[in-house]
């Protein structure tokens, strides 16, 4: 069930590029680039064999030099499954994401989505991992990578700023045009993140982990529909409504539009483990959660173009 979308690169500062992949749904994430003299820092690669190829050969139409650097924002396929392409690159994440990385294992379709093509693979996790964070640069572009402190996205989120620059990639952490989705990390964290870490950066040009780059208005749009879900999550809970009875029941008004509405029953089984004292990034059934969302969407498997 594939569908082809007209991929872009974009020159967001000197030397900086992001990759984007409309429409940015299921599986169809942004990269970046930040080129120098002698090499290339690589911010994630794409889902599939096919689309990370696609993706090298548009570094390569920007600049001859290798790419020396790939850093992985977190471990999530379509940030991950392509790293094996690059047999060059020093693959640095959090040490968490090495290890969720190794993990997963190899991609499977396991019928939440329609079948994905996911071409040849093997297994390339991190090599080199940070605590916190770790320091890199392109000729003189500081590259500053940190780990966010605390599950939101995942458990092992991290960002990358050039403060020079004024850009970050902020992987998963936001979305632009599409449903944010903790199901893997923290509804509250992920408030914290955003609230704490990433608006005091101050960046003026943000590449989200999915959508259209944009400055930092989709911090706004990002916590109003989480904060939307909290609130769901607390008079829901209390009506005694389970997260797929909510989900049905709820008029998602202002965030209708977003892709990927599903999303909202896997938010709100984050949301309603946190209000019944779950820790953030605590491990809880993500299957089940799965299973709801394929219900929500009409009893049909999620929608992947990867």
């Amino acid at each position: 069930m594939s569908r082809e979308f007209a991929s872009r690169t974009v020159e967001i500062a000197e030397g900086v590029h992001a990759y984007v992949q409309p429409d940015g749904s299921w599986f169809l994430n942004n990269t970046g680039f930040i080129t120098g003299r002698q090499g290339v820092i690589s911010i994630d690669t794409c889902a599939t064999e096919r689309r990370t190829r696609a993706y090298l050969d548009a570094i390569a139409d920007v600049t001859r030099a290798p790419v020396r650097t790939l850093v992985n924002t977190h471990h999530h396929a379509d940030h991950t499954f392509g790293n094996h392409l690059l047999p060059g690159a020093t693959i640095v994440g959090h040490e968490q994401t090495r290890a969720e990385v190794m993990a997963f294992g190899r991609p499977v379709n396991r019928g939440v989505w329609n079948d994905v093509e996911w071409g040849e693979f093997q297994l390339a996790p991190p090599f080199v991992t940070y605590t916190s964070g770790v320091t890199l640069w392109a000729d003189d572009v500081r590259c500053d990578v940190t780990h966010v402190g605390t599950p939101a996205h995942t458990t092992n989120d991290s960002i990358v700023h050039l403060p020079d620059r004024s850009v970050l990639f902020a992987g998963d952490l936001l979305f632009e045009g599409g449903t944010p989705f903790v199901l893997m990390g923290s509804l509250g964290g992920t408030i914290d993140v955003l609230e704490k870490v990433v608006r005091p950066l101050g960046a003026l040009t943000i590449v989200s982990g999915h959508g259209p780059v944009s400055g930092p208005e989709v911090i706004d749009d990002m916590l109003a529909y989480l904060r939307f879900v909290a609130d769901l999550a607390r008079r829901a809970k209390a009506a005694g409504l389970t997260p797929l009875e909510a989900a049905l029941e709820t008029d998602l008004g202002a965030f209708a539009d977003l892709l990927d509405a599903e999303r909202i029953v896997g938010n709100l089984h984050r949301a309603y483990a946190e209000l019944d004292g779950a820790e953030a990034g605590a491990r809880i059934d993500t299957a089940a959660a799965y299973r709801d969302m394929v219900t929500y969407n009409g009893g049909r498997p999620l929608t992947s173009h990867a």
